[in-house]
C-alpha cells in the first residue's frame, strides 16, 4: 500500500482480539506496529501508512462512527448493542460466540412468553430489552458491567442475557443456556465519512482481508 501524508488510524479493541486482529492483519500483509508497547494507546505502523489506536472493545464503534478514528475491528455483539452508523464491509474468522439467554438450571421450561415481568441481568441492556419486547414480554433489565451470573446465583435477576463461547462458566455456576439471540464474531467497520474520502486506501484493506479469509 503506498504510504500517504496522513496514516489510516484503525481502532483495535485492547486484549486478545487486538493479538488476533493484528495477526489478521499481518497476514493480510498490513504493516505491523512499530513498538508494540502495552502503555501506548496509539501505535505506528512500520511504514507510516497506519497508526493503530488501543481501545476499550466497547468504545470502538464510537471513536469509528465519529470519525475519531477511520477503520476500526470489534466484536459483532458490541457494534449491535452500540447501534452506531458505521459501514460493516467484512466479518472476520475469529472471536465466534453468541449472545444468550441463560437462568439456573432447575428453573422450569416455561415459554418466555407466559413469563410475568422477568428481571434479566445483562451488559447488553439494549439487546436484551429488544429480544424480550419482540416476544411480548414486559421484562425488567438490569445493567450490570461484571459478572452476570451473580445475578441468579443472589436473586437480583430471573435469567441472564450474555456472551457464551465454551458454556463451561454458565455450567460452573449451575446456569444453563435457554435461547440463543444472536450469533457474534469480530466485524471491521468504517467511519462512512472515511469510506469516501479514503476510498482507495479502505478498499485496499478490505480486499487484502478478504484475500486471506
Amino acid at each position: 500500500m503506498e504510504n500517504t501524508e496522513k496514516p489510516l488510524l484503525f481502532a483495535l479493541p485492547k486484549g486478545r482480539m487486538a493479538d488476533e486482529s493484528l495477526a489478521l492483519l499481518s497476514k493480510a500483509g498490513l504493516s505491523e506496529p512499530v513498538d508494540n508497547n502495552d502503555r501506548k494507546l496509539v501505535l505506528e505502523s512500520a511504514d507510516g501508512c497506519f497508526g493503530y489506536v488501543m481501545a476499550k472493545p466497547w468504545d470502538v464503534p464510537t471513536y469509528v462512527e465519529y470519525g475519531a478514528v477511520d477503520l476500526g475491528i470489534c466484536g459483532l455483539d458490541v457494534l449491535r448493542e452500540s447501534g452506531r452508523n458505521v459501514h460493516e464491509p467484512l466479518l472476520l474468522p475469529f472471536a465466534h460466540c453468541r449472545l444468550s439467554v441463560a437462568g439456573p438450571a432447575n428453573r422450569p421450561d416455561t415459554p418466555l412468553r407466559y413469563e410475568s415481568q422477568p428481571r434479566v441481568a445483562s451488559k447488553y441492556p439494549r439487546l436484551a430489552a429488544q429480544f424480550f419486547r419482540e416476544r411480548g414480554v414486559n421484562a425488567e433489565i438490569i445493567g450490570l458491567t461484571g459478572s452476570v451470573e451473580l445475578g441468579p446465583i443472589l436473586g437480583l435477576a430471573d435469567l441472564i442475557v450474555d456472551l457464551v463461547e465454551t458454556g463451561n462458566t454458565l455450567r460452573a455456576n449451575g446456569l444453563i443456556e435457554f435461547r440463543t439471540i444472536m450469533e457474534s464474531q469480530a466485524v471491521l467497520i468504517v467511519n462512512r465519512a472515511s469510506s469516501r474520502l479514503r476510498a482507495a486506501e479502505i478498499q485496499s484493506v478490505v480486499e487484502r482481508l478478504r484475500a486471506v479469509i
